[in-house]
């Protein structure tokens, strides 16, 4: 009984000098919220499998390399691992998102060619490219909400409870990534209507 009253830092100390039955109890601890975490971004049970199990390797190659110090704050920074293999999970999977403005219309909507001429093409590339850009140099808060929302067609409530913030921070988020990336496109001479990107 009185292994399971132990606490995260102790069960860390006692994996690191070799206790491999302290690392089995913090899985046993926490796999199903760590699961969670990913399900809910990935909503594929498949997936969410296989990147938990991605999330524990990477767990035990950091405490084991001696790169572990986030004393009394396990959980948190196991979640935080595994949040970042499910968004890096959906940037290979699927390399250009259909971002959606405040109105509801797509960045790409002006972008519809009536004939895919060599020419069109390269724009297109290239503003894809472009777009990519401007959302990695977005705030991180910023950029994970623009991600999971357009990459990953999460909702408002599953963004918030995979974040841990309020909807209301959520949609504030959300909100300023999509005016810094308009500004972005405006400052960069990208073509687009105006009418879609309200002020």
């Amino acid at each position: 009984m009185k292994k399971q009253e132990l606490s995260d830092s102790v069960l860390v100390t006692l994996y690191k000098n070799g206790n491999e039955d302290a690392f089995a109890q913090l899985v046993k601890k926490h796999s199903s919220r760590i699961y969670t975490t990913i399900y809910l971004i990935v909503k594929d049970t498949y997936i969410a499998e296989d990147l938990l199990q991605d999330t524990l390797i990477k767990v035990v190659d950091t405490i084991k390399s001696g790169r572990y110090n986030e004393e009394g704050k396990f959980l948190p920074w196991v979640l935080r691992i595994a949040h970042n293999l499910a968004i890096d999970y959906f940037r290979r999977a699927k390399r250009y998102p259909t971002i959606i403005m405040e109105d509801g219309s797509s960045v790409f909507n002006t972008i519809q060619f009536a004939e895919e001429s060599t020419e069109s093409l390269r724009i297109q590339k290239e503003t894809h490219a472009s777009l990519r850009e401007f959302i990695q140099q977005l705030p991180e808060p910023q950029k994970e909400v623009l991600l999971m929302r357009h990459y990953m067609q999460m909702s408002f409530q599953e963004i918030a409870e995979a974040t841990g913030v309020s909807i209301n921070t959520a949609l504030g988020r959300m909100r300023y990534a999509l005016i810094n990336l308009r500004k972005q496109m405006t400052k960069n001479n990208i073509n687009y209507d105006p009418n879609f990107y309200p002020q």
